[in-house]
């Protein structure tokens, strides 16, 4: 008879993954690290437990959109004041002074919100350059765009 796993927080083992975002389609890379910082990969998944691994991206700020999202789509925040809407279209916070947040955002939107959430967020650390604080930790190298043909952006 087979009995279910529930792991616990201090049976974790979490693993450090590296990804290199250059030219890789930015929902398909977010769904994945997502899925990855949930630790929904993982036969022992427990829902109520942050048993995901620990991802790196680098090389955010050249990831691409499909479609006309540069221009089309907008992030909007709300100043607090009557009439403070305010919004920003993709394109100029990625050519702007941290295009990270970007790719971080759209992975923020993929994990469930609340206390959980925040602390799976946390295990995500995204960095606009090709160089990151976090060789002293190992990390694994994944080959994203190999996955899938689509994950990747094909020049016209």
């Amino acid at each position: 008879m087979r009995t279910t796993v529930s792991v616990r927080q201090q049976d974790v083992q979490k693993k450090w993954i590296l990804i290199d975002a250059e030219n890789l389609i930015l929902g398909r890379l977010a769904a994945y690290v997502a899925n990855r910082l949930r630790g929904k990969h993982l036969p022992s998944y427990t829902p109520h437990v942050d048993c995901g691994d620990n991802v790196i991206i680098i090389n955010a700020e050249k990831i691409h959109l499909t479609g006309n999202k540069l221009e089309d789509k907008k992030f909007y925040w709300h100043t607090g004041y009557a009439g403070g809407i305010k919004e920003r279209a993709i394109g100029q916070i990625l050519s702007g002074k941290y295009p990270e947040r970007v790719v971080s955002k759209a992975v923020e939107r993929m994990v469930p919100r609340g206390p959980l959430g925040r602390r799976i967020m946390s295990n995500l650390k995204v960095y606009a350059g090709s160089d990151h604080p976090h060789t002293g930790q190992q990390p694994t190298v994944i080959d994203f765009a190999s996955l899938n043909q689509k994950n990747i952006k094909r020049s016209n």
